[in-house]
């Protein structure tokens, strides 16, 4: 469907011309998809693209009014602009950066059952505490600190990606392929994971944005769990894919990860 991009020429953006830029590059990563695939794919597989980047745009120009709002759901507002936006992205810089791993999955909606289950413990925690105790869900500057931090992860993560180039897969690679190489260069001369601390750092800052103290607390333990065996498991591979000199680099670098330093490696 062609994006109604009207209004864009008024002084202040305007919500259609928000969506209508997600919609527009939307189908530029669906066409950037479709050149890669085989004939039988390409009846349904832009149509589904553009289904769900319609989706994510329509959730994010929802997220943009609630964002201005004058209501307790406002700071909520921020939160589903920062999810649709980090979804939709998540495709986007797959198709430009590494179209070869690109799939439907890369839009990582369905990334998990836990992933969707935390989604939606976060949603009904902030619903029943902005019901019962409102006040909570308006501390500014608390909200503030967590759009900070989720504005910090998403960029540190997407600069991670771009870096990485046809590195970066969302799923981790136990088999090396001859165009792997080791990149120490950008964000990853800061950190050994930076798209993983990108994402750390992003998930627990929707629930400091959201005030959400019991999910806060929750994604802190559980996310940092997570990373924590999953950098171990990637090291693994890592070491088995370039010996000595990937020992070399994790001696000089940190994960970026706070109290995780990886897999340990027995000399």
């Amino acid at each position: 469907p062609a994006a109604d991009t009207r209004g864009c020429a008024g002084s202040e953006p305007t919500v259609g011309c928000l969506t209508g830029g997600l919609l527009i590059s939307g189908r530029v990563a669906a066409w950037v998809w479709a050149l890669r695939q085989p004939v039988t794919e390409l009846l349904l597989g832009p149509f589904q693209i553009a289904i769900r980047a319609c989706f994510l745009g329509f959730v994010f120009g929802c997220g943009v009014l609630l964002s201005f709002s004058q209501s307790s759901w406002n700071h909520f507002g921020w939160y589903v602009c920062s999810l649709s936006l980090f979804h939709y992205s998540e495709y986007l810089v797959t198709a430009v950066n590494n179209p070869k791993s690109l799939s439907l999955d890369s839009f990582l909606l369905n990334h998990s059952l836990e992933y969707t289950v935390a989604a939606l413990s976060s949603w009904i925690e902030f619903t029943l505490e902005n019901i019962f105790w409102p006040e909570l869900k308006q501390i500014t500057w608390l909200s503030t600190m967590g759009l900070l931090m989720v504005v910090f992860g998403e960029c540190l993560r997407k600069a991670a990606m771009f870096t990485a180039g046809s590195n970066f897969n969302h799923v981790v690679q136990n088999e090396k392929s001859d165009t792997h190489t080791l990149v120490t260069s950008g964000v990853y001369a800061w950190f050994r994971h930076p798209s993983y601390v990108g994402w750390f750092y992003w998930s627990i800052g929707t629930q400091v944005m959201l005030c959400n103290p019991i999910c806060g607390v929750v994604y802190a333990l559980t996310v940092w769990r997570f990373f924590r065996d999953r950098t171990e498991e990637e090291e693994i591979s890592l070491i088995h894919f370039f010996g000595e000199e990937y020992l070399e680099y994790k001696k000089r670098v940190p994960t970026g990860l706070p109290f995780i330093k990886g897999v340990k490696v027995e000399l």
